[in-house]
């Protein structure tokens, strides 16, 4: 028997990323590393990436077949294989695993102008054609004046963009282009002040040229270099530069790592919707129930000042459709005053979709917050000064993006910003009303609270539908709804903008847009159907629908349209396609629920089949309105 008075042993710490490494056990352990990365710097992540790189993907796959890949080819003008460590671990820290396509030195011309090339045929999701100053520099003369630069500076930007238009001609990816940072070096080889104002004027127009690609070709990013050099990040390494031609210096790579994670991030569909901040200590200076509404910092001074400022940061972003939600351990009515009435809050009442103040356990607030506003809690970034609930909410719900602030209000703003949680690749006039709609959501709730069934709220509620075809107008908020709803979204097919835009060119294909509105106010867009007919048979390639209006007789409104105009169109059956996904469970009965039987497939992938004969009907309560046909059903 133990001696009771040993002490117990201690807990084992957990693994780290290293250990796994040296226990042959990372690809089985892969599920973990986001969290391992975790607080990483950039230097502690490229030293990761260094032992994820060396990880084959096919390995991780077989044990975790789920895992979201991405596929990313590398070229450009210099020496690239130090982008692979950091970018190997940018992904993962968004539970992404990489697939890269590294080419050969400076090929990119041939890479992208050849629609045969290596490049083009690992079919790659993103295309990383990444550029620096000898681009241009290589071939000037010597000597060289601001003419030979301006000369060759137009030459390469034009081949730029015929080597976007070819891309975009031959692949689905999305191209990742960037502008290019002017070190002292070169200007400082012109003694006269006169002609390095020129030599600066020339390369920012140029790179202004590189930065309207966007403008001509939507499924182009550009990311600017010059902010992230601003931050300090040297543009190169003189003798690595010299000696390996790798132009870009290894801290300004990952740097650009970062951005292209979240590119990736984006792409899969996991940008966040929800940002949920910390009031005492992080949105304000002080605690409120101690030093009372006038003593909490908010304005004025040093402290109150860098408050002010996080706060504006984060109306811009809620003015920018990211729903803003308060969540403070704090007795609700001091709080409710001081976004009411406090002289130097920034932020108010109305620019939260919800404020939640209470001492309960901020892990089950974000819960019962993702429930109500009728989103996935890994939809939501957390914020917050105290390292425990920081470190409770990451244990809990280890989806949810965490992002911990400390004592010093002046580096919020860069903790918040520094991921880019939001991002987007354009934003739409959903966006720009989202916070107001998901507040006339919450009246929707408190409405249906008043009662007794659900078929009686839904009879008040006066739901109304509208189905029209899409047209270019509507290409981005199609785009952005593939790439962003998860739930009700029955094959999860993400769609770059110029994707849509083909679809809406081919004869074969169609692309429904629905709109919803009722008593509440006007949801606007809210889903796509994207159909292809093939004779007389109608293929349903995916039927997504935003989270927002689940549940109201929307979707078997729009099915039932569907499957109308398409019977009177002589379609006689129609094939409607379900991939499972781990967050759109809830629509795997979808289809069976509304007249269609499986001829092929199992649960993780099945096709439907409609024989045409007894169709659906649009629900009672529900008005439709569809474009091809005259008047309403319900009406």
């Amino acid at each position: 028997m133990a001696d009771p008075r040993t002490p117990a042993p201690a807990a084992s710490p957990d693994p780290t990323l290293l250990d796994l490494h040296r226990a042959g056990r990372l690809a089985q352990e892969y599920p973990r590393v986001p969290a391992l990365l975790a607080g990483l710097d950039d230097a502690g992540l490229t030293r990761a990436g260094q032992l994820l790189a060396r990880l084959d993907a096919d390995d991780v796959l077989a044990l975790h077949p789920a895992t979201p890949t991405m596929s990313v080819a590398v070229t450009g003008h210099g020496t690239l294989a130090p982008l692979l460590a950091p970018l190997t671990a940018e992904l993962a820290r968004h539970g992404l695993l990489l697939r890269p396509h590294l080419s050969d030195f400076d090929s990119y011309v041939f890479d992208l102008a050849d629609p045969g090339s290596d490049l083009y045929r690992a079919e790659p999701d993103l295309v990383l054609c990444v550029l620096d100053p000898q681009v241009v520099f290589d071939c000037v003369p010597v000597p060289w004046t601001c003419d030979d630069v301006e000369r060759l500076a137009c030459e390469k930007t034009e081949t730029v963009a015929g080597l976007a238009a070819a891309c975009a001609a031959t692949s689905r990816a999305t191209l990742v282009l960037n502008t290019l940072p002017l070190p002292r070096r070169f200007t400082a080889q012109l003694v006269d002040h006169r002609s390095r104002a020129r030599l600066g004027v020339l390369w920012r127009e140029a790179n202004n040229r590189l930065l309207r690609l966007t403008e001509t070709h939507p499924d182009v990013v550009v990311l600017d270099l010059d902010p992230l050099v601003a931050e300090g990040h040297a543009v190169s390494e003189p003798r690595l530069s010299l000696y390996t031609k790798a132009h870009l210096s290894a801290a300004l790579l990952a740097r650009y790592a970062r951005e292209v994670g979240h590119l990736a991030r984006q792409r899969a569909g996991r940008t966040k919707k929800a940002l949920a901040v910390d009031l005492d200590g992080t949105l304000w200076g002080g605690i409120l129930g101690e030093d009372g509404a006038d003593g909490i910092e908010a304005a004025g001074g040093y402290r109150g000042e860098a408050h002010r400022a996080f706060q504006r940061v984060v109306k811009q972003l809620g003015a920018q459709g990211v729903l803003l939600t308060a969540v403070s351990k704090n007795d609700p009515e001091p709080v409710r005053e001081v976004l009411r009435h406090h002289p130097d809050m920034t932020l108010r009442e109305d620019d939260f979709v919800r404020v939640v103040a209470n001492w309960r356990p901020k892990h089950d607030n974000l819960t019962e917050l993702a429930a109500s506003l009728n989103l996935g809690v890994d939809s939501f970034v957390f914020v917050d000064d105290s390292p425990y609930e920081c470190g409770l909410v990451r244990h809990e719900l280890p989806s949810v993006a965490v992002v911990p602030v400390n004592e010093e209000p002046a580096l919020h703003i860069e903790a918040l910003l520094r991921d880019g949680w939001f991002d987007t690749r354009e934003l739409t006039r959903e966006d720009l009303t989202r916070v107001a709609k998901y507040r006339d959501e919450l009246v929707r709730k408190d409405f249906l609270d008043s009662f007794d069934s659900l078929e009686e709220y839904l009879r008040q509620l006066q739901v109304r539908v509208r189905l029209c075809e899409a047209g270019t107008a509507d290409v981005a908020r199609v785009s952005q709804m593939t790439l962003r709803t998860n739930q009700f979204n029955q094959t999860t097919a993400r769609l770059q903008p110029a994707e849509v835009g083909a679809l809406l060119a081919d004869p074969a294909a169609q692309v429904l847009v629905v709109g919803s509105a009722d008593r509440f106010g006007d949801n606007g867009t809210v889903g796509a159907v994207f159909t292809r007919r093939d004779g007389s048979t109608l293929h349903i390639d995916n039927f997504l629908l935003s989270c927002r209006v689940f549940s109201r007789g929307i979707e078997q409104a729009v099915l039932a349209a569907v499957l109308r105009r398409a019977r009177a169109r002589g379609v006689t059956e129609t094939l409607a396609a379900y991939r499972a996904t781990p967050k759109n469970a809830k629509v795997k009965d979808f289809y069976p629920r509304n007249g269609f039987a499986r001829v092929s497939g199992d649960d993780a992938a099945a096709l439907y089949r409609h024989g045409m004969t007894d169709l659906p009907a649009v629900p009672g309560h529900v008005r439709l309105t569809d474009s091809h046909e005259d008047g309403d059903d319900n009406s």
